[in-house]
């Protein structure tokens, strides 16, 4: 299967990097804005198998001024999803900070699995390999390596079951992107949902408790 982040050719190595934003003229930059605008709204929407080609046209630029600013998909992918991934950063940072570290779990997958749900690119942003995006890659290994700490916390808590192991929560993120509604905010009320029923499913004390209300799904839509 093609590799969304590399179906189209890096530029030859004697063309020049993208400037920084501040460098460019105000054309250029609005041009840019644009283009980054148009990624997170269709990457968000549809995934970040959108081709390039795609993106240029929604952005009503030519492929050239896309491939000048951004000269891989990889590098846009990179730049679109930066704020998602702070935000990221900061929701599993709060959680290891919690001083109850399975209150500080169950709300760091909560809210990992919303900012997810709403947003398809960046679960595939998030778990594809950046090779060359070392801001991006340093960045994650972090998120990872803080919910590494976390979930051993809950362990050693004795909150979370001992049989559960980070790859879980990877799993988690990736059947939670999965998740199709008719509108941003009932994703994010089934998202919530899931997220729940996963809790309880991971608790060292399982408790039956009330879940969040249920959303009704479309069915196509959800088989799509």
């Amino acid at each position: 299967m093609t590799n969304p982040l590399t179906q189209a050719p890096a530029p030859a190595p004697d063309v020049p990097g993208p400037r920084p934003a501040r460098d460019l003229r105000s054309d250029a930059r609005d041009n840019r804005e644009r283009i980054l605008q148009v990624a997170r709204t269709t990457f968000a929407a549809e995934g970040i198998g959108v081709s390039m080609r795609e993106v240029a046209r929604r952005a009503g630029v030519g492929p050239a001024t896309l491939y000048r600013r951004f000269p891989t998909k990889e590098a846009l992918v990179t730049e679109a999803f930066g704020e998602q991934m702070v935000r990221c950063t900061t929701i599993v940072g709060d959680g290891l900070a919690d001083a109850d570290p399975w209150r500080g779990l169950r709300t760091v997958i909560e809210q990992v699995c919303v900012l997810h749900a709403l947003d398809r690119g960046f679960t595939a942003a998030f778990v594809t390999a950046f090779p060359r995006a070392v801001d991006f890659t340093a960045e994650r290994t972090r998120v990872m390596r803080s919910l590494a700490e976390l979930v051993q916390r809950a362990k050693d808590s004795g909150d979370l079951r001992r049989d559960f192991v980070l790859d879980d929560l990877i799993m988690l993120i990736m059947a939670n992107s999965g998740i199709r509604a008719s509108s941003r905010a009932a994703a994010a009320a089934v998202s919530r949902r899931f997220a729940a029923l996963v809790i309880q499913s991971i608790s060292a004390r399982p408790t039956v408790g009330p879940l969040p209300p249920a959303v009704r799904l479309p069915l196509m839509a959800a088989m799509r």
